[in-house]
């Protein structure tokens, strides 16, 4: 079992859709049996 540490920010947080591919890549390094430490950065603004 390791410690995985995964940072998201910026555009892949931007919306709901990429919030929710960042999940994906979260619980897929979950279901392997990793601690996930996960660190989101600020949101790019859409205007």
């Amino acid at each position: 079992m390791a410690v995985i540490v995964q940072k998201f920010g910026g555009s892949s947080v931007a919306d709901t859709d990429k919030l929710f591919n960042v999940c994906k890549h979260i619980i897929k390094e979950y279901d392997k049996g990793n601690y996930v430490v996960v660190v989101v950065s600020a949101q790019r603004k859409n205007n």
